[in-house]
């Protein structure tokens, strides 16, 4: 495991900075910077990317708790930012919330693989996901959420979630996603159904044709039921596509999505998965 700091550098509170420079043919960690309550680890791989992975102190987000991260990816670069573990949401009578920034460049690849949000009973939370990409960068994003701790009575029992990604590609808004859940607005259970979890997996650029290709044959036709899962797949442009799954367990719909997950595995040139879904 290692770390990259600049030297002096400070950052405010709830902030997290990162960014992937090229060195000769290899990627490496410029800047790893994060201030209390977020950690930035660096492990690690055999693959051709360098890889950073975000946690919190204290295992989830806490009422008031905002966050705000910034990842640079420099041109010709390839990179992989997660999360540690699913991002548990507390009660939360004011909201938390949580900003990721990603800047792409030209030739550069990021893969964004955070595991779901988890919402405990009585919680608040939004985020804000905002893709800027050269127009030859490529990027692979992954979103989900899950019903919260069902296994303590806590189904979809959470008073809001809210959700945007916006991916910019030359300056041009592209794409937009965007989901929100507000039990103010009726029982979200009874709106969920018999689903627990929601994935969307979106590849987009030219290094993540393969990926691409991945989703689309995976699936067919293009909306169809497997076992517990319902799973839906479309082409985003030229050289884009968008895999939802909604199922009844996570487990299951990571399932779902891993014949794209083993074609990212082969373009990082390691398993990022292998001992995590």
């Amino acid at each position: 495991m290692s770390s990259v700091i600049s030297p002096g550098s400070r950052i405010a509170a709830g902030r997290a900075s990162i960014t992937f420079c090229r060195t000769g043919a290899r990627t490496v960690l410029a800047e790893a910077l994060a201030a209390s309550p977020l950690r930035v680890l660096t492990p690690r791989n055999h693959g051709r990317g360098a890889w950073a992975y975000l946690a919190t102190l204290g295992g989830g987000m806490i009422d008031g708790d905002r966050i705000d991260i910034r990842i640079v990816a420099a041109e010709g670069t390839t990179a992989l930012v997660g999360t540690q573990a699913s991002t548990k949401v507390y009660r939360s009578p004011r909201g938390c919330s949580q900003k990721v920034a990603v800047d792409v460049a030209q030739g550069a690849a990021v893969a964004l693989v955070p595991d779901p949000v988890v919402c405990f009973a009585g919680a608040r939370y939004s985020q804000e996901i905002a893709v800027s990409v050269a127009p030859g960068g490529s990027v692979l994003f992954l979103d989900g959420y899950t019903c919260g701790r069902s296994a303590r009575g806590e189904r979809w029992d959470f008073a809001s979630f809210s959700s945007r990604t916006t991916v910019r590609r030359g300056g041009v808004r592209s794409f937009v996603d965007a989901v929100r859940l507000d039990a103010a607005h009726g029982s979200i259970s009874e709106r969920m159904g018999r689903f627990d979890v929601v994935l969307s997996l979106v590849a987009l650029g030219p290094r993540f044709s393969g990926v691409r290709e991945a989703m689309l044959c995976a699936t067919a036709p293009p909306s169809f039921s497997r076992a517990t899962a319902t799973i839906a797949v479309s082409p985003l442009g030229a050289d884009g596509a968008i895999v939802r799954v909604a199922d009844e367990c996570f487990e299951s719909a990571s399932r779902s999505l891993r014949t794209s997950f083993a074609e990212l595995a082969a373009f990082l040139g390691d398993d990022p998965f292998a001992r995590k879904w």
